[in-house]
């Protein structure tokens, strides 16, 4: 009976997440977690809300949490002091394709927010 119970109650929450828009809602929290992650690190708003959004539609949850070793570890200040550093940062994600969509991203919405601006001015 206990275990019948349980598995009701599992089906009752898998059904709420579905009926909820499930795969959606985790879309956006990883959105909102990814973005808080670029402002951590110093990115403008602006480049973090555009580059979460590419972030999550072009890698998986998986990928994601790999970027996290970009963090500074112990000893290591916010930003690289070094393009040896840098690399080594790189280096500890182990996920070239992780690697190329973070920088991809960061130099499509840089080039979109300058291009944005631009357009403002002229």
């Amino acid at each position: 009976m206990r275990y019948v119970l349980l598995f009701l109650v599992f089906l009752a929450g898998l059904g709420a997440f579905w009926f909820l828009g499930g795969e959606k809602l985790l879309e956006r929290v990883t959105e909102a977690r990814v973005e808080q992650a670029l402002l951590d690190n110093g990115a403008p708003v602006p480049l973090a809300e555009c580059m979460a959004e590419r972030l999550v539609d072009t890698l998986t949850i998986e990928q994601l949490l790999k970027l996290e070793k970009l963090a500074p570890q112990e000893g290591e200040g916010r930003l690289p002091s070094s393009a040896t550093e840098a690399i080594a940062r790189f280096n500890r994600v182990d996920d070239p394709e992780a690697v190329r969509a973070l920088a991809g991203a960061g130099a499509g919405c840089s080039v979109s927010i300058i291009g944005d601006a631009l357009k403002d001015r002229f």
